[in-house]
């Protein structure tokens, strides 16, 4: 099977509170402009890595009964942090080919989440970048 590399970023996510942060903050206009400045192509997906979601074997989320829920992992910030949603759908279709590509390249265990949401280190920058919250995103742990 032949795959087209995609592009990959790394991108800092900040403080939790990043998205309430005024556009004058260099990385929150960044952010604001990633579509039409940085990659104007719709992902069909996107696969994210957080520093915030550790295991002990790799694992991705694979959230396929609905939007992913937001998880609030902070604390010390503004209490209207913890009414911000990032409802984006999961992609269990990508969970599986990363999980697959995984195992091929020798690790001897890979395991999915079906429940696990996203954490702060992958919808605080994606609520900026992609506000609709209308692509599948998969997370891998590290």
């Amino acid at each position: 099977m032949s795959m087209k590399i995609q592009d990959t970023f790394y991108i800092s996510h900040g403080r939790p509170s990043l998205c309430l942060e005024e556009q004058c903050i260099p990385l929150v206009h960044f952010l604001q402009s990633f579509q039409q400045k940085v990659h104007p192509i719709r992902p069909s997906s996107i696969l994210l890595i957080s520093g915030h979601f550790e295991t002990s074997y790799p694992t991705v989320n694979a959230v396929s009964n609905g939007p992913s829920d937001t998880i609030y992992d902070f604390e010390g910030f503004p209490e209207c942090l913890n009414e911000l949603k990032y409802p984006a759908p999961g992609a269990p279709e990508l969970a599986k080919r990363v999980k697959e590509l995984l195992m091929a390249s020798g690790f001897e265990r890979v395991d999915e989440d079906e429940n696990r949401g996203l954490d702060h280190g992958a919808w605080s920058p994606l609520r900026l970048m992609y506000p609709e919250a209308d692509i599948p995103v998969c997370q891998l742990s590290i």
